[in-house]
């Protein structure tokens, strides 16, 4: 068998092969969703604001001068800081089947560990909890998010074997988007609304929610505060997530409480499913890959979960309960059929009332695996 070389990401046309990779690994596998070429292009460039606390490296596999591997390392300090760790990340992580490749892309992550300090590896993960994380460890042939990492069981099996072991889960659900709010439910959302004097925000036009962006990133930062690995995001990668969320959002469902003061206290966020739209685009915008996404965001018959937290002063009061309960609504109204949720830390808030206060199937189970560098 020819040798491995492992080379280093340092032109953009390494880059360019960087990110195709996984598009030609698993062309024929259906439920692979490729991300966008141009957003693979703002996150892996130092544009990217996560780059000013973090640092990062790419490198390439090549067997007999073709492309079998990639993947980044990547040391974000904030988080090493907040949670007095020496941890480097790997992702964007993806290999022909075959242990070698695998061992021979991880083994260059841990030496970059080494050279920095770095005594854990941990993945796959991106920059920061906004970018794609964990891979799938049950149900491989499941329905994928837009937002969502595939891999194939092998990928599972080679960590194993290398010695890696899981340090968080993350559990996803299909529900039946339409299915009725149960009248218990109704109830008691109404009187926790009045009982802490809360309210719900209904937007008719998209200038309304722009005040409330911002607003919708500060309570995300708090809320999501404790959850694994999890640090605060900074005002520059702020800006980025606005620009790059809200002028697509759905207005009806953007479902933010708010109290009688108009801070956000809860937020559950929403969007079309963009997953086919995202298959045909193939990466491309152009020339049809507008198109297909545009299409998509206009009519649609599943939503994707995508964002969802109550700020710590008002957890276990009920707040999840209320925006779900609009989001319920909101897909009857819109005729939807299926929701799928995005990864939820097993045990978290979010994910015990999806699995206890509506009718859900667990989709697929998600997990992060570490070990110590040799």
């Amino acid at each position: 068998m020819e040798a491995i070389d492992i080379v280093q990401v340092t032109t953009r046309r390494q880059l360019r092969a960087f990110i195709k990779f996984p598009n030609v690994l698993f062309k024929d596998v259906e439920t692979y969703i490729p991300p966008l070429n141009r957003d693979e292009l703002a996150i892996l460039t130092p544009k990217n604001p996560s780059w000013e606390h973090s640092r990062c490296k790419m490198w390439l596999a090549y067997r007999g001068g073709k492309v079998v591997g990639r993947v980044a390392a990547i040391i974000n300090d904030s988080v090493n800081t907040h949670w007095n760790k020496r941890s480097v990340r790997f992702g964007w992580f993806d290999f022909v089947e075959d242990i070698n490749v695998c061992t021979a892309l991880l083994d260059q992550v841990k030496q970059f560990g080494r050279d920095n300090g770095m005594t854990d590896i941990e993945g796959p993960m991106g920059f920061t909890d906004m970018d794609k994380e964990c891979w799938v460890i049950d149900n491989f042939d499941a329905r994928q998010n837009s937002t969502t990492l595939y891999n194939p069981k092998y990928y599972i099996d080679f960590i194993e074997q290398l010695g890696y072991s899981i340090v968080c889960r993350w559990q996803q659900y299909k529900m039946p988007a339409s299915q009725p709010i149960p009248d218990k439910v109704a109830r008691i959302n109404e009187l926790i609304l009045n009982k802490y004097n809360l309210r719900l925000l209904k937007f008719k036009k998209r200038k309304e929610v722009y005040p409330y962006a911002r607003k919708f990133f500060y309570t995300l930062n708090s809320s999501f505060g404790e959850l694994f690995d999890f640090v605060p995001l900074t005002e520059r990668e702020i800006d980025v997530y606005v620009k790059e969320y809200f002028p697509f959002v759905n207005l009806e469902f953007a479902n933010f409480v708010v109290d009688k003061d108009d801070n956000l206290v809860g937020f559950g966020l929403s969007i079309p499913d963009l997953a086919p739209a995202y298959k045909k685009a193939n990466g491309r915008l152009f020339p049809f890959g507008w198109y297909y996404i545009l299409r998509a965001l206009r009519k649609f018959d599943t939503i994707d979960l995508l964002l969802n937290g109550v700020h710590p002063d008002w957890q276990k009061r009920g707040v999840h309960s209320i925006y779900y309960a609009e989001m319920n609504r909101n897909a009857i109204k819109h005729h939807v059929k299926t929701a799928y949720t995005n990864p939820q830390i097993i045990g978290n808030e979010a994910e015990k009332i999806w699995g206890t206060q509506y009718d859900t199937d667990p989709l697929m189970t998600r997990a992060v695996f570490a070990r110590s560098i040799d």
